[in-house]
């Protein structure tokens, strides 16, 4: 090894240690159609033994934000790859589609193999519960870019759909149907302003408020649900008309996304239960609900638009996965979202 390179702050031997701890990790995703191990220049995935008909691939890239600072300041690295998968996982379901490959980036400031392995852990927890592999990634240790104990983190996922089961929103019409999804907390949207609160208020992330069973900082931490199994059992039993991954913006901006033009939505908030974290937030924070509507999915990972007379069998469907999932509004003649 290059000891002038590691006297620059590069230890390519911590590079190979990094890549040994993480193997383990990265075989419980494998797939049969996985060609190939881990080190090659590039993953290879076989998808001639397909049945899709008129196969189209669906791709996403997203990283987690600001939520890593949260991580830093923990200590805590072995969720936030779940968060990374579920970013890109959950809006290439939005579209219809099956998640096939993942591949993650991670840019460090010092190569901490066990920080590496943790992290990479994360990443094959969400990639086994997206039910894709984990083919390939890239870790850069990158001295003066980023300090010795941060690191930036990113993913891109491949799927697959049949393009005339492809969820376009299209065929959405006045009287149908929001179906929602519950989520697992803050998800990976909305950091910057959650950090400001913790630190215009003084929070305590160790501390365990009213209302909670774990310390803030674990509450916040929880990784962002992944949608897959939910959605492709959904397709099974009903006609999908759209799909709402509900993340930054959160439902002004993203209800609209799947909505054709001149449709709007009709929601009643007190339909589905607000967990508590956001109770927390918005009292310390004093935040109007309109900004909390706008900025968090306030309980609501995933929405599904369905035919008025499919309520009963979505909703029926979504529970036998363990899905707390209920009706939360209409689609209206008129643009925009209003509460009721």
């Amino acid at each position: 090894m290059s000891q002038s390179y590691k006297k620059a702050g590069v230890d390519v031997e911590a590079g190979y240690q990094a890549v040994d701890l993480m193997k383990k990790h990265v075989q419980r995703t494998m797939r049969p159609e996985v060609i190939g191990g881990l080190g090659s220049f590039a993953g290879l995935f076989d998808i001639s033994s397909m049945t899709y008909n008129h196969p189209v691939l669906v791709t996403g890239t997203d990283g987690v934000g600001t939520k890593l600072k949260l991580a830093f300041e923990m200590d805590q690295h072995d969720t936030i790859g779940v968060d990374v998968v579920a970013m890109c996982v959950n809006d290439i379901v939005a579209q219809g589609a099956d998640p096939l490959l993942f591949l993650d980036y991670i840019a460090c400031g010092k190569n901490e193999p066990e920080k590496i392995e943790q992290i990479v852990k994360g990443i094959a927890d969400g990639c086994e519960q997206s039910q894709c592999a984990l083919v390939g990634g890239e870790t850069a240790e990158m001295p003066g870019m980023y300090d010795e104990d941060e690191y930036d983190l990113a993913g891109f996922v491949v799927g697959m759909a049949d393009k005339d089961r492809l969820i376009t929103g299209e065929q959405i019409q006045p009287g149908d149907a929001l179906i929602g999804l519950p989520s697992s907390g803050v998800h990976s949207n909305g950091f910057s302003l959650v950090r400001r609160i913790i630190d215009d208020q003084k929070l305590d992330l160790s501390a365990v408020y009213p209302g909670f069973t774990k310390p803030l900082g674990e509450e916040l931490l929880t990784p962002t649900k992944i949608y897959t199994k939910a959605i492709q059992s959904l397709k099974q039993t009903v006609t999908i008309k759209g799909l709402a991954h509900v993340t930054g913006g959160g439902f002004y901006e993203n209800i609209p996304r799947t909505l054709p033009e001149g449709l709007g939505a009709r929601l009643d908030h007190d339909s589905w239960k607000v967990p508590a974290i956001f109770d927390l937030l918005q009292e310390k924070g004093d935040l109007p609900i309109d900004d909390m509507l706008g900025v968090f999915n306030m309980g609501v990972g995933m929405i599904a638009v369905v035919a008025e007379e499919e309520i009963h069998s979505t909703i029926k469907t979504l529970q036998d996965e363990g899905e707390e999932a209920v009706l939360i509004g209409y689609v209206t003649a008129q643009e925009g979202i209003q509460w009721s």
